[in-house]
């Protein structure tokens, strides 16, 4: 095979061949699976071969997968129940289960409170007046400013001025306008394959996550509907991040990390790995305890929060249109890809600039690694794009897991498109190149980053 064929030349080039398991002619792929779109013949990615292994390890391998499977059709039961209340318009933000995660997290604040009251009221010997009192109300005090409600700090690595990118703030501000949402304060650009927002800090500073992975393969139109979905959270009626619980969602991701049994102590002395092993198994059931609170937390919220990723995509339908909605949904699945691309640009030599010695210049990112992106993606088949949205249905696979599964998210635009009450939002050729203009050098170092 020649190295200076396309993506696109291999797979004309590459001819078919009946399934073995329907009959039915198949499309093959060298960067692909091949698999049968009608009757779904190696639709997963093959598992390890079970021949050589033990009978026992045979078995455990077995029951491993019906737990799985188990967890998996559990989750799934739960999502497509979210997705039929949210398409029939049954679906309240403020349900009995949001009621309750907002109580739980009164709750986790309540006990933060509780142990900086009791360490206060200890340091000032209003319950003890003794000495030893006042050392444990010291150590009370120090555990309350560790499990403080956590509100997030603003990132400043990457962050794009509204200075350097006019045209970028302009963009998000106009989406900002058309969805009645307030505007963003930064942008920060990252080498992440997603896009995010957030409200941080006491002063509550609105943060968009902007993942130029994502973003550059992105047609114009697209981009405005990855906008419009993601600035549409700070009008979809979102909890999970308010001040209220959002900040016991951190608190609980504190607690979590700070009763996590430390490593067992080396030393010899029988006492030390005596009071060792009871302290790992105190903190064990205190960690089990925070583990049970974090998920209870993400349960109450999972119907809130799949209803708000729904609205969102609804917005973003409404701001662009849903074709570019799904479009920029089905994107999302296309994380391999790039991945694979990545993979294939770190293993070229690397590039130096003329003139300057190997050991005082620093490897130059590979210029073409945005250009190869854009043609991987540009260039998968259609099969394929079917193929990995029929696994997100299989595995009940999402973005994370806030998320609702992908192949939910297309379904619900077809389901309950969003009303046709605006002209979209277009992004034209001229700003386009403008914004792409403003991120050069957040190319090169997302570039560097990356490779």
């Amino acid at each position: 095979m020649s190295t200076t064929e396309s993506p696109a030349a291999i797979e004309a080039a590459t001819p078919a061949k009946p399934c073995p398991q329907c009959g039915a002619p198949l499309s093959v792929s060298e960067r692909f699976p091949t698999w049968c779109p009608r009757c779904e013949w190696n639709l997963l990615p093959a598992t390890p071969p079970v021949e050589y292994r033990t009978a026992r390890a045979r078995r455990r391998a077995a029951r491993e997968e019906r737990r799985e499977e188990a967890a998996r059709q559990a989750v799934k039961v739960r999502t497509e129940h979210v997705f039929r209340q949210v398409a029939a318009g049954e679906s309240d933000l403020r349900s009995g289960p949001a009621v309750a995660a907002f109580a739980l997290a009164g709750l986790v604040h309540l006990v933060s409170l509780t142990v900086l009251v009791t360490g206060a009221a200890l340091v000032a010997g209003l319950l003890s007046p003794s000495w030893p009192a006042r050392g444990l109300g010291v150590v009370a005090l120090a555990v309350a400013v560790l499990i403080r409600p956590r509100l997030g700090r603003p990132q400043r690595d990457g962050v794009l001025t509204r200075d350097a990118a006019p045209v970028l703030y302009g963009l998000v501000d106009q989406v900002s306008e058309a969805l009645g949402a307030p505007k963003v304060d930064s942008i920060v650009v990252t080498d992440r394959f997603n896009a995010s927002v957030g409200v941080l800090g006491l002063r509550r500073h609105r943060q968009l996550d902007l993942g130029l992975p994502l973003w550059e393969m992105l047609p114009r139109q697209q981009k405005v509907a990855l906008l419009g979905h993601e600035i549409g959270h700070y009008v979809n009626g979102d909890s999970r991040s308010g001040l209220w619980t959002g900040s016991a969602v951190g608190s609980l991701a504190e607690w979590e990390r700070l009763t996590h049994p430390s490593p067992d102590n080396e030393s010899r002395r029988i006492l030390l790995i005596m009071a060792t092993f009871v302290a790992n198994l105190l903190l064990w059931v205190v960690n089990r305890a925070v583990r049970a609170l974090t998920g209870l937390m993400f349960r109450l919220h999972l119907r809130s929060g799949q209803a708000a990723e729904y609205r969102a995509d609804r917005l973003a339908a409404q701001l662009a249109s849903v074709r570019d909605a799904r479009a920029m949904l089905t994107a999302l699945l296309n994380g391999p890809t790039v991945e694979a691309v990545v993979i294939r640009q770190r293993s070229r030599p690397a590039r130096r600039p003329a003139g300057r010695s190997a050991r005082t210049s620093d490897a130059a990112p590979a210029p073409d690694l945005w250009e190869s992106l854009a043609e991987a993606v540009r260039t998968i088949p259609a099969g394929e794009t079917e193929r990995r949205i029929r696994e997100s249905e299989r595995n009940v696979s999402s973005v994370d897991g806030s998320h609702p599964p992908t192949y939910l998210r297309l379904r619900m635009l077809d389901t309950a498109p969003p009303p046709v009450d605006r002209a979209p939002l277009v992004l034209d050729a001229g700003r386009a190149a403008a914004i792409e203009a403003e991120l050069a050098e957040s190319r090169v170092r997302v570039a560097r980053a990356l490779l």
